[in-house]
This record gives C-alpha cells, structure tokens and sequence, in this order.
C-alpha cells in the first residue's frame, strides 16, 4: 500500500484544557483501556466501537469504527509512540462510502497533553490524512478530482475531530480522577 505523504488530503488541530494536572494525565493508558461505550459518548452519534489490540509484532494498536461525513471508517491505529503526554497513531484505513465501495486513506492521529499554570492540562487532537494510490485510483473512477476530494474531507473531518476533542479531554479528565482518587 503506497501512501502518498507529500499530499495532504485533510489536517484539523482543536485544544480543550482541563481542570486537571499535567502530571496525572496517562493519553497512552487512557487510550488503550478505553471502554467502548466511553469512546462512543465521546462523539455521538459519529462513534460506533473501539477496542485496542496488538499488531502481530506486538505493537500497541487502537480499533476505531467511526462516522466521518457520509463514510464508514474503519481505522487501524498503529503506536509509532505511546506515552503519557503524547501517542502518534498511525492507520490504513478503510473508508466505506454510502453505496458500499470501499477505499483507504492514511490517517495520522496525535494526542498531545501540555501543562498549563493552575494544574491544568491543554489536550490537543490532531488528525492529519494522506490519500493513498488506491484511493486517487478510486476518485478518478468516480469523476472526482484530487482537490475536490480534500475539500469534502477537510470539511467532513474538521467537523468531526471538532465535535470529539472536547469530549475525549473531559474523558481524559474523568480517567485520571478517577485513578488519582483509587491510589
């Protein structure tokens, strides 16, 4: 699968801050212990399931199944980084259209925690996509161009990442309450 890095299909960076200390904040254990019924509340009615297994090597992995504009997406989050403060998930992801085809995208999600004064926290969500060959093969089949397709994706993503920060920061909140509450 070529992933054509040099073209950017869509990028969107929202930040919520939260009424908890930097040094409480865990994004990688959060992430990878999310409950499914917890990732949905974070965007709904958009996310449909998550779960978190390892890739065959072993490496970290998150299962997203989302609503994004019209498509189906399913993304296979890989860890190129995983720590409290910040996870660089890296997937292939498969995009499911309204008629049913299928295509994939490459998708580039970053969760950064920042310390702010007063012990609080700036989460930043930042999602960043690449198309692939087979996805320029597939706009081409359907008549679109390139820079129509980032349009959509742009306004459909910006959307979306738009409406699910401030819902994972405050779920990131809860999370290392509850866990600073249970020592």
């Amino acid at each position: 699968m070529k992933i054509l890095t040099e073209m950017l299909l869509s990028q969107s960076a929202y930040s919520h801050d939260i009424d908890v200390p930097f040094e409480q904040v865990d994004i990688a254990d959060w992430l990878f212990n999310l409950p499914e019924a917890e990732y949905q509340r974070c965007c709904p009615p958009d996310h449909i399931s998550a779960g978190a297994t390892t890739t065959d090597d072993g490496r970290l992995m998150s299962i997203n199944v989302e609503k994004i504009g019209t498509g189906l997406v399913v993304q296979h989050y890989v860890a190129d980084t995983a720590t409290p403060a910040y996870c660089r998930m890296n997937s292939i992801s498969d995009v499911f259209t309204p008629t049913g085809e299928r295509t994939q995208v490459n998708v580039i999600w970053e969760l950064i925690a920042e310390p702010l004064e007063g012990n609080r926290t700036r989460y930043t969500n930042r999602v960043t996509s690449h198309p692939t060959e087979a996805f320029l093969a597939f706009i081409e089949q359907h008549g679109q161009t390139f820079e129509q397709a980032a349009t959509a994706r742009q306004s459909a993503s910006g959307d979306h990442n738009s409406r699910e920060t401030p819902l994972f920061a405050e779920s990131i909140a809860r999370t290392a309450r509850a866990k600073t509450a249970a020592r």
